[in-house]
């Protein structure tokens, strides 16, 4: 257990959302601590759960800097931490004294390990009926593949997305991010609120949400379904283009890509005079988004020739101009230097704990009333847990005695 300082503030936070919402965070590396995050952001008190001595996992993730990851700094802003082992009995008794004062517990365990614990769900909500859990695993809490291991890479695979992904013919690729994860959290999210305000409306009885990074995945998967159902069609990997909208592709420039939508009627036909093609512009079969895929081969063939000769600084102002959907490809440098996501405060500077600065990603959504803010960077591990012990109850004496024995 060490102390630090609650309060390396970063902003200074108006009225918040979730203000005086409890957040129990039990999860680890990226899905259930997403979901933490958000929840924070907009004013939830997040007490992250950490093994003693060692912390999430994520801590150590990519890139370090004075020995912690760089992502865990945007990943657990907003969040308090207390070490706790909840293999050991007395630290299973601390979690059920935090629980009879929390709104919200998040994890995301293997299903079944909080129930060999004591820390299932009939004895959490027995101690608090007000309780929203919110559980995040591969597969859901039930079902044959319950007890699978169900890593973000594995749901982006059974969910269909990995499959489309890439160039036909070719190795299925990531996305680059866990995104499964990431769609995971969200909808953690959504379900933390909806059971919220459930619990307001309907006598303050809380409730399970269970959450599977397949099925939230899949949940995203637009017409992959309905159109294998009605059809027998299995959608095939398309590279640059969204098979079926036309144009909607990624074009080589002199030097780099950018990306168009025209897939609008009257868009396309603003690019097709753009690119000095008004012959398929005003041709009645390419009118309509039907016709423009039964020839999107010689569409997408017109449009790369336009771009090919052209830097992508004048491919992207000509389709500015033109009201045209479009625009280069950005690596992490082009977000940094944006002046879009400068103005929405979108790359926000703090400064850490350990003394160093660092851009984070700034709040999503925006809210006008009750906005999110980074109300203060990510703790050291167990820097919270003196305070917050203290807080349901437990004395100077009854700490030091879970700290000796290794329990904080």
């Amino acid at each position: 257990m060490t102390d630090t300082p609650a309060s390396s503030f970063a902003s200074t936070p108006g009225p918040q959302a979730l203000a005086g919402i409890k957040v129990l965070e039990l999860g680890q590396l990226i899905a259930g601590p997403f979901c933490g995050k958000v929840l924070g952001d907009f004013g939830a008190d997040v007490i992250k759960i950490e093994p003693p001595g060692q912390g999430d996992p994520l801590r150590k993730w990519r890139l370090l800097k004075d020995g912690t990851s760089v992502w865990w700094q945007a990943q657990s802003r907003n969040k308090r931490s207390v070490t706790l082992d909840l293999r050991q009995p007395e630290g299973q008794e601390v979690l059920r004294l935090l629980v009879a004062d929390a709104d919200v517990l998040i994890e995301n365990f293997r299903p079944g390990t909080l129930e060999e614990w004591g820390l299932g769900w009939d004895t959490l909500s027995a101690i608090n009926p007000g309780l929203v859990m919110v559980r995040v695993s591969g597969f859901g809490q039930d079902g044959p593949y319950r007890d699978q291991p169900g890593f973000a890479v594995v749901a982006e695979a059974m969910g269909g997305l990995r499959y489309l992904t890439g160039e036909p013919g070719r190795v299925p690729v990531r996305t680059g991010v866990s995104i499964g994860d990431t769609l995971a959290a969200l909808h953690g999210v959504i379900g933390v609120m909806m059971a919220l305000y459930h619990r307001k409306v309907n006598g303050g009885q809380g409730q399970v949400v269970d959450v599977a990074l397949y099925e939230s995945v899949f949940n995203c998967m637009e017409s992959l379904l309905p159109e294998y159902s009605a059809f027998g069609t299995v959608r095939e990997p398309s590279g640059g283009a969204l098979p079926g909208i036309a144009p909607s592709n990624a074009y080589a420039c002199r030097d780099g890509w950018v990306v168009v939508g025209g897939n609008g009627d009257s868009i396309f036909k603003r690019l097709m005079t753009l690119i000095g093609r008004d012959d398929l512009g005003q041709d009645p079969a390419l009118a309509h988004n039907d016709g423009r895929v039964a020839r999107v081969a010689e569409i997408d063939a017109a449009i790369g020739a336009w771009t090919a000769t052209r830097p992508v600084a004048e491919v992207v102002a000509g389709l500015q101009a033109a009201r045209v959907p479009g625009g280069r490809i950005y690596t992490a440098r082009d977000i940094a230097e944006d002046p879009q996501y400068r103005a929405r405060d979108m790359v926000q500077r703090v400064t850490t704990r350990d003394g160093w600065e660092v851009d984070l990603p700034g709040i999503v959504p925006k809210l006008s009333a009750t906005p999110g803010a980074i109300r203060q960077v990510a703790p050291h591990l167990g820097g919270d847990t003196r305070a917050v012990l203290e807080e349901v109850g437990l004395t100077p004496a009854q700490i030091e005695a879970l700290a000796a024995k290794g329990v904080i």
